[in-house]
């Protein structure tokens, strides 16, 4: 095994992925090592990826972007979460907040005190017992108070949404400015090494040809890298995750602007919503088993806030992963890596989890297959994780008004996920699986949202007397309801702190 350090990198593909990797690689790596990325302004990106998850902020903190100049550059807003429409039942509606949900608790989790209250007929919707979810519901922000532990407001937990393109706009520049090249034009070739199959180079339309030692693939759901040089198939989820199509449209702002993220449900997929400063993002992911292409852009502009401001965009993927993420000297990163649709806003966040990774296990010239087994199999336990979560939200209904519904509703289930739902619903027993990335809190909100109730509780929480029981979870509604009571307006927030230049 050689222990030559690796001194180029090629990254194919530059959007989202491409950026925030070549972004981050250019602020990790000495200006010894040189960084390219290809890129061609012919071929468009998905480009919907506007919702994030909090981890965003450990990334951006890393590259010491500074959060309110970064939402001024990306027309960005506040999330605290997602609200579910229609999914357990028509009319239903339940927000999937982010951080915790009522205090910390020295024996059991919170929720099995209200679970007992809620048993005894005395307790509220769930959703009560967060500021993540009492606040959005007022359009109300704050970050969180490092000077008030113990209090909700010192519990805020939030990310972003903001435009993905202004995004890899500005990260472009970051890594432009530490030194990475980019290159304009398509790949016409990829040659691979004779003796062990490893990429050489990219030769280019114009005829420029790009070597490199590790190349990371960016270039989308076309994963021309990984898939058609490399050969690594691909692992087909449609079964579980039959929505295989999206519209996307932008629409006029409205007010108003709420702070967190929309997913209505419909007859064959659920409709996106996504306030921005400078419009709302809109999509429609939907099955084509279920529903025409005409009859989904019918819905989604039927249920638009807003005028519309474009004409839908189509945009068709299959639900899945590579087989193997890392393959001899080069890694996909983003769509190439595989597809789990927006429902979580997961998009990003495993662009920014692959990064992590290779960071990790940044390889010698020799590239060590020990070290790439390991990869491989922690991104296959990440995207295995997210994808029960995602089904979850299928399984999860008791929605009889459609074919759609009806197969979800009735259709075998991965074991892993299975074990979940059954521990829950005996006793409101909850359990992270090592560094899953939805803990406990997370599973809670979907369960009770999509009516997977609780019979029971933990038996220690049947010890407090009942009448301190509610004095405590009503303390913890009430609590929540004053401090939301003193946060501004979303929109008053931002124009105060980072309002994006018109």
């Amino acid at each position: 095994m050689s222990i030559q350090p690796i001194r180029d990198i090629v990254i194919l593909g530059g959007g989202t992925a491409g950026w925030m990797s070549a972004a981050a690689l250019s602020k990790l790596l000495p200006p010894s090592c040189r960084i390219r990325l290809v890129e061609s302004e012919e071929i468009g990106i998905v480009g919907v990826g506007e919702a994030t998850i909090p981890n965003i902020k450990h990334f951006n903190a890393a590259l010491e972007i500074d959060e309110d100049e970064f939402l001024k550059a990306t027309q960005g807003t506040f999330k605290l979460g997602i609200e579910f429409v229609n999914w357990g039942q028509l009319g239903d509606r339940y927000i999937h907040g982010f951080g915790k949900v009522g205090p910390d608790t020295s024996l059991v989790g919170f929720h099995h005190y209200w679970l007992r209250l809620k048993q005894l007929g005395k307790a509220s919707g769930l959703d009560a017992y967060s500021i993540n979810t009492v606040a959005p519901r007022q359009a109300r922000f704050l970050r969180y108070r490092k000077d008030m532990p113990g209090s909700p407001l010192g519990d805020i937990v939030h990310a972003f949404h903001f435009d993905a393109s202004l995004y890899a706009r500005w990260l472009r520049g970051l890594a432009e400015k530490r030194g990475v090249v980019r290159t304009e034009g398509k790949v016409k070739q990829v040659l691979r090494r004779a003796e062990d199959g490893f990429i050489e180079a990219l030769v280019m339309e114009s005829g420029e040809r790009i070597d490199g030692e590790f190349f990371i693939d960016c270039s989308g759901i076309r994963a021309l890298l990984i898939g058609d040089a490399l050969g690594v198939g691909y692992d087909d989820w449609s079964h579980w995750l039959p929505c295989d199509r999206a519209l996307a449209v932008p629409s006029a702002p409205v007010k108003p602007l709420l702070s967190m993220t929309r997913s209505t449900a419909h007859t064959a997929g659920w409709q996106w919503r996504i306030p921005l400063q400078h419009r709302v993002g809109n999509g429609h992911v939907y099955s084509s088993r279920f529903m025409s292409d005409d009859e989904a852009t019918s819905i989604l502009l039927a249920n638009l806030d807003g005028e519309k401001l474009a004409d839908p965009r189509l945009i068709r993927f299959r639900t899945g992963m590579r087989r193997r993420l890392w393959e001899r000297n080069c890694v996909a990163v983003g769509l190439s890596s595989g597809f789990l649709e927006p429902l979580e806003s997961t998009s990003i966040h495993l662009i920014q989890t692959a990064i992590s990774r290779i960071a990790a296990f940044f390889p010698h010239g020799g590239f060590d297959a020990a070290d790439i087994d390991e990869y491989n199999a922690q991104g296959a336990l990440e995207y295995e994780q997210i994808r029960d979560f995602l089904i979850l939200h299928y399984k999860a209904t008791e929605r009889t008004d459609s074919a759609f519904w009806n197969y979800t509703r009735t259709m075998p289930i991965p074991a892993t996920l299975q074990r979940k739902i059954d521990l829950y619903r005996s006793n409101g027993r909850l359990f992270r699986d090592g560094n899953e990335l939805f803990a406990e809190p997370s599973w809670l909100q979907v369960m009770e949202g999509q009516r997977i109730h609780a019979q029971g509780y933990h038996p220690f929480a049947g010890f407090m007397p009942e009448d301190e029981l509610h004095e405590f979870v009503g303390g913890v509604e009430a609590v929540i309801g004053k401090c939301v009571g003193v946060m501004p307006d979303h929109a008053q927030f931002i124009a105060e702190h980072c309002a994006a230049q018109r």
